[in-house]
C-alpha cells in the first residue's frame, strides 16, 4: 500500500505545544456514528457512552527517557526506546555518526555539566535502522535514579524546548503534564496520548455511570514517533514494544463481547495490544511479550469497537492504524474538518472518538 495514501497538509500552527488545561477541557471530535461529524469538549464523553461499555486504558508510566550527553566536544542528544536489560538500552541519538564504538558519552543537566557528571554510558554497537546500543555506568537498581536526575521527558520533536531547560524551575511542567493520571508502571519512553485527556473527575464520572475500566500495560517506545520512509507500507519496520494483560482484563473483555457490550480502547497503544492477543475468533487471550504489530487499511479488528485517539501525523502509522478502524476516506473527511475547525494536534492536543467500521 502507498504511503503517500495516508499524507495531508497541516498548518504548523495547529501543533499544540501545551495541553489544554484542564485536561478535559480539550475539543473532542465525535465520529461515535456513522456519517455524522459533531463537535464536542472531551468532558461530554459521557454523553456518548453507554452502561456496560467496557474501556480498556493503558497504565504505563513515561521514564525520562531524554538525556543530553557529551563525548569529547560533540554535543548528543539521546533518546531511549526499548531495553535490553537493567541497563542496556537501544537508543536513537542526534549526532550519532560523530560517534564510535567504544566511545564514552558523559550526560549532563542544567546544573550539572558533562566534566563533573557521576552519569555515563559506552557504545556497545550502531545500526542504521535500529539506531544505537549503550550501556550505563550504573548498577540496574540506580538506572531509575540517575534518569529522574539527568533526564527529561521524551517528548516528541515537534514540541520544542531548551537542551535542556535552563535553570532549577520548568515552565512546561511536562514531567505531569505528559502523563496520564492513572500511569502505574514505568517502562515507556512515550506517552500513552489519548489518555492525557482523563482527569480524576472525568473517571469517577464515567464509573458512576457504569462504565467498566480495565488496564492493560504497553510499554510505547520512541519508535511512535518515527517517519515512514519507505514508499509502500510493506517495506516499513515496526520496533518491537514490550506488554501486558492480564487474564482478569482478557476475562472482562471476553465476557462483555459475549453479551454485545462494546470495547472502547483509549488509544491507539491499546489497540495494537489488544489485537496483538486475540485469536482469529475474537477471542482475547492473556499476553505477556513484545509486539510489533503494524495494522493497515485491510485489517479486520477482532476485538475493537471504538477507540478514543488523538490527531496523529501525517503519513504516520497511528494515521494509517485509524484509516484501518474508521476507513480512510472518512478520516481523511475528518482531518480536513478538524484542520477547517482548527482543532489541535499531536500529543499535547485534541481528541477523537471513532467506531469501528472494519471487523471480522
Amino acid at each position: 500500500m502507498k504511503v503517500d495514501l495516508f499524507d495531508f497538509d497541516l498548518d504548523k500552527e495547529l501543533i499544540a505545544k501545551q495541553p489544554a488545561n484542564p485536561r478535559d477541557s480539550s475539543r473532542l471530535l465525535d465520529l461515535s456514528e456513522e456519517n455524522i461529524i459533531t463537535d464536542r469538549h472531551f468532558y461530554d464523553l459521557p454523553q456518548i457512552l453507554k452502561t456496560g461499555d467496557v474501556m480498556v486504558f493503558n497504565d504505563t508510566k513515561v521514564i525520562p527517557a531524554r538525556l543530553y550527553g557529551k563525548r569529547g566536544e560533540a554535543l548528543v542528544e539521546v533518546t531511549l526506546y526499548h531495553p535490553d536489560d537493567g541497563i542496556r538500552w537501544w537508543s536513537f541519538i542526534k549526532n550519532s555518526k560523530r560517534l564510535h564504538v567504544g566511545d564514552t558519552i558523559f550526560f549532563y543537566n542544567a546544573d550539572i555539566s558533562a566534566e563533573e557528571s557521576d552519569f555515563s554510558a559506552e557504545i556497545l554497537q550502531k545500526d542504521s535502522e535500529d539506531g544505537v546500543f549503550i550501556k550505563f555506568n550504573c548498577e540496574p537498581d540506580k538506572l531509575g535514579a540517575m534518569l529522574e536526575k539527568y533526564g527529561s521527558m521524551p517528548l516528541p520533536p515537534y514540541i520544542k524546548r531548551d537542551k535542556p531547560l535552563t535553570g532549577l524551575w520548568n515552565p512546561y511542567n511536562d514531567k505531569e503534564n505528559y502523563q496520564t493520571v492513572y500511569a502505574k508502571y514505568e517502562g515507556a519512553v512515550a506517552a500513552p496520548t489519548a489518555g492525557l485527556h482523563f482527569t480524576n473527575r472525568l473517571l469517577k464520572e464515567i464509573d458512576d455511570m457504569g462504565v467498566k475500566r480495565v488496564f492493560l500495560t504497553l510499554h510505547v517506545g520512541a519508535g511512535t514517533f518515527l517517519p515512514v520512509k519507505t514508499e509502500d507500507t510493506d517495506n516499513h519496520k515496526m520496533h518491537a514494544e514490550y506488554g501486558i494483560i492480564s487474564p482478569e482484563t482478557a476475562d472482562i473483555i471476553n465476557q462483555a463481547k459475549k453479551e454485545g457490550r462494546r470495547i472502547i480502547a483509549v488509544g491507539t497503544t491499546s489497540v495494537r495490544l489488544l489485537e496483538s492477543a486475540a485469536d482469529d475468533k475474537g477471542i482475547l487471550h492473556p499476553f505477556c511479550g513484545e509486539t510489533d504489530i503494524f495494522i493497515t487499511p485491510g485489517y479486520k479488528f477482532k476485538i475493537l469497537d471504538m477507540i478514543i485517539t488523538n490527531f496523529h501525523l501525517p503519513k504516520s502509522t497511528l494515521f494509517m492504524l485509524i484509516c484501518a478502524i474508521a476507513g480512510t476516506e472518512r478520516m481523511k473527511a475528518a482531518y480536513a474538518h478538524a484542520i477547517a475547525e482548527r482543532y489541535r494536534f499531536y500529543s499535547y492536543g485534541d481528541s477523537s472518538i471513532l467506531k469501528c467500521i472494519n471487523k471480522i
